[in-house]
Order: C-alpha cells, then sequence, then structure tokens
C-alpha cells in the first residue's frame, strides 16, 4: 500500500525560556501536546505484528466460532441409554442430522450435528456392548441443555471491531486476528530513531584501551535495546567530539535522514556542552531543565520537522528520563495512544529522613515480602552513574516534589520497569 503524508511532528509556534526548572507534570504536558503520529502504513503479515502497531481497525467478517461444536472429547445425546452412531471428528461434519435416538462420538472442535445441542463428557458415561457388538453409552442425568457446546460466534460475532487504531500488538492479537481469517493487517511503519553520544572523553566499548580520564560509551547500549524495545528502528551515530561546529554540522545532517534524534551527554550550559546550542541554532527548543532528579538537563525541540531529545550523560538519569519522557514520546510518534505508566501505592521498608523540595525524585527500587506484607525497598547510593542499582532494579520508586521525609511504612509510588516493556 501506498505510503500516507506525513503530518508535521510537532507544534513549532514557539519554545519555552529556561528562566526556570520545569516540573514533572508540566514537562509530560508539553509533550503531549506537542508529538502527534508521523509515521506512514505498511501491511504487515500476521507472524510479524508483534510489537507493532494497527493503523487501521481489524473487524471479523466472519464469528468465531464459524459453527456450533464440542469443547471436549465426549458424547452427544438425548437419553439415558443409547446406541452410539458413527464418530464425528475436527474437519469432517456429520452430512444431515444425526441417527434419531442415538448418541454420536463427537470430538473435541467437531461441528455438533443438526439435532444434537447438548454434549457430556466421556469420562462421565458408561459404554457397553450391546447386540451385535454394537456399542451403547449410558449419559449422565441432570446434564444442562449445552453442556460443553461453544456456540456460535462465542468468542468474536461477526462485524465486531476487535482492535482499534493505535492497538500495540502483542502475540495473543496474532492469533485473535488469525482466528477471523486475517493473513496480514496494515500497521505503522517503525519510527526511524537515532542515538547519538558526544564528549571527547567518551570511547566505545572494545575499540582501545581506556586512556586517562575516558570513559566508556554505557549509554549507547542501553538506549539501543529501550528504543528496539519500544518498538522503533534504532540507528547508532556513534561518539560526536565536543567540538560546537563540528555538532552543528552533523545534527543538521542527522535531522534530515530520521524521524528522531537522541542524544546522550552535552545537554548542560558548561563550556564543552554544544548540544543545546546546536538545536537552538539549528531549530526550536520547547524546554530544557526539569525539576527532577536525576535527569535535570533534558531538552526537547525540533530541527525542521525532526524530534530532538537531549539527555543527560551519566547512566542512570538517562535511563529514568527516557522512561518516564523519551519512551511515550516513541510510542505516541509511532501511532499508538500515550502510555500514562500505572503507579502502585506501597509501603516504603526505608527511610529518608530529609530530602530537598521542589523537585520530583526517581529511585531504582524492587518489591519485598508478599501478599498484604508487600513492601518497596530502594537502592541504597543514589549516584546517578551507579549502573548496579539499575540492574538490581525492578521499577522506580516516585517521591513527589512537595515530600520532606519518607519514614518506613510511608506509601509511597512503585512504578514497574513492565510498564515500559522491560522485562523486572
Amino acid at each position: 500500500m501506498s505510503d500516507t503524508p506525513r503530518p508535521k511532528r510537532l507544534l513549532d509556534d514557539c519554545f519555552l525560556h529556561d528562566t526556570q526548572r520545569l516540573r514533572h507534570e508540566q514537562a509530560i504536558e508539553i509533550l503531549r501536546s506537542r508529538v502527534a503520529p508521523v509515521t506512514a502504513h505498511e501491511r504487515v503479515a500476521i507472524v510479524d505484528i508483534a510489537g507493532r502497531v494497527l493503523a487501521e481497525p481489524a473487524v471479523a467478517v466472519r464469528p468465531v466460532p464459524a459453527h456450533p461444536n464440542s469443547a471436549v472429547d465426549d458424547y452427544g445425546a438425548a437419553g439415558a441409554r443409547l446406541p452410539v452412531s458413527a464418530p464425528v471428528a475436527a474437519g469432517h461434519p456429520l452430512e444431515g442430522k444425526a441417527p434419531p435416538a442415538t448418541a454420536v462420538r463427537i470430538f473435541t472442535g467437531a461441528v455438533l450435528p443438526e439435532g444434537i445441542d447438548t454434549v457430556a463428557m466421556q469420562e462421565d458415561c458408561e459404554t457397553a456392548a450391546g447386540e451385535n457388538g454394537a456399542m451403547t453409552v449410558s449419559i449422565p442425568g441432570g446434564l444442562k441443555r449445552g453442556a460443553n457446546v461453544r456456540r456460535t460466534g462465542e468468542d468474536v460475532a461477526a462485524g465486531e471491531t476487535l482492535l482499534e487504531p493505535g492497538a500495540m500488538l502483542r502475540p495473543q492479537d496474532a492469533a485473535a486476528l488469525a482466528s477471523i481469517g486475517l493473513a496480514d493487517v496494515v500497521c505503522r511503519k517503525r519510527l526511524s530513531v537515532a542515538i547519538i553520544s558526544t564528549g571527547d572523553e567518551v570511547i566505545r566499548a572494545g575499540s582501545r584501551p581506556l586512556a586517562p580520564g575516558e570513559v566508556y560509551d554505557a549509554n549507547a547500549p542501553m538506549l539501543s535495546g529501550l528504543i528496539g524495545a519500544a518498538g522503533a528502528d534504532v540507528h547508532d551515530l556513534g561518539v560526536w567530539p565536543d567540538d560546537a561546529a563540528e555538532i552543528k554540522r552533523r545534527l543538521a545532517d542527522a535531522a534530515r535522514h530520521y524521524d528522531v534524534l537522541i542524544t546522550s551527554g552535552g545537554a548542560s550550559r558548561g563550556e564543552e556542552d554544544h548540544m543545546v546550542e546546536a538545536m537552538d541554532a539549528l531549530g526550536k527548543r520547547h524546554m530544557w531543565q526539569l525539576a527532577i532528579k536525576p535527569g535535570r538537563p533534558m531538552s526537547f525541540g525540533q530541527i525542521g520537522d525532526t524530534v530532538i531529545i537531549g539527555l543527560p550523560g551519566n547512566p542512570v538519569a538517562v535511563f529514568v528520563c527516557y522512561l518516564m519522557y523519551v519512551f511515550p514520546v516513541l510510542r505516541r510518534l509511532g501511532g499508538a495512544p500515550w502510555p500514562e505508566p500505572r503507579r502502585y501505592m506501597l509501603p516504603a521498608a526505608f527511610e529518608i529522613t530529609k530530602r530537598k523540595t521542589g523537585r520530583r525524585e526517581f529511585f531504582r527500587g524492587w518489591l519485598v515480602g508478599n501478599g498484604a506484607a508487600t513492601a518497596v525497598d530502594k537502592y541504597a547510593r543514589d549516584g546517578s552513574g551507579l549502573i548496579t542499582g539499575l540492574r538490581a532494579a525492578t521499577g522506580l520508586i516516585e517521591i513527589g516534589e512537595d515530600v520532606t521525609a519518607v519514614a518506613p511504612g510511608d506509601p509511597v509510588a512503585f512504578i514497574p520497569f513492565s510498564e515500559f516493556g522491560i522485562p523486572a
């Protein structure tokens, strides 16, 4: 199918000056209001739809099941003891009506013969050899009419819409779509996302031994996995040097080829942090500096019609900012509804005696205990460069801007990583 026109990715009427740090909810509102689905459509085979976004309604043209059938291996009958007539197997329906005054031996999934509306499970029946070796069966009493029968359209009615546009398709959706006879469906094309690492001190693992002052790039492989899990195509543009002119040149070129550019590092206002300045020179910046921890110097804007997201350099800050802000942007740009992660209020198994107010804070945490005694604990050290805390955690603990302290047992919001498609 031919590509549909590409709508604008962002509203580009103005950008917010960085005179104050934005609160979390303000940042979310800016992002929600400025991004919309941008990708074209294509047909995708059912076997390949997991993780794709549906672009057109999926409507059943026939009921499922298409005919009444047996739910188990049984006898279809009416009466106490009856002779057993010919067996009926799945895919081999009985022609005409069932012989009168007989029990039909019917197997799971087989079409119920005309005149049969109830099925008795074989383990509840007693069979015996009758005259001339013919088999008879004793049907238990008290069997309700319609027992062990799958009715026509019991699962899906003809004309029913199984899935609406924007649905993120799962393996079970593939089964449902196949059950109504669809071999392929129209989906959104995958979002094209490029990742960029910055910094003269950053080198890629495996390229060479570290020199004094250098660090291996932990952000690019992490972002690649996160973005891929969100259903987008990932393109790694490597590590860019701390050179203002070079960053500006490369950024302008990359903006012509990808839907989204995600950078890590260079997002602050230091003398060697050139990414924000390049964004301002080439396009528009819609937000910068958030009242959150970790991740304060995150930026969001555009160059032409390409979305630019600037993340901090520390891996924990990159991870948190990606989950809370980048993940929903990518999902929305890719055609899905804006996903709001569910928060579970649980008692704290930790203590924070005093904290700075005015910013939202995200700690790495996990569940402890079970059942009614389930609580949430946090990683002991809060540094934004400590990747070990990300590995230990199964979710984020969210502490609001106005909370001054947390005592053991206080309710806190826990956001599992599974809300973002990440295995715990």
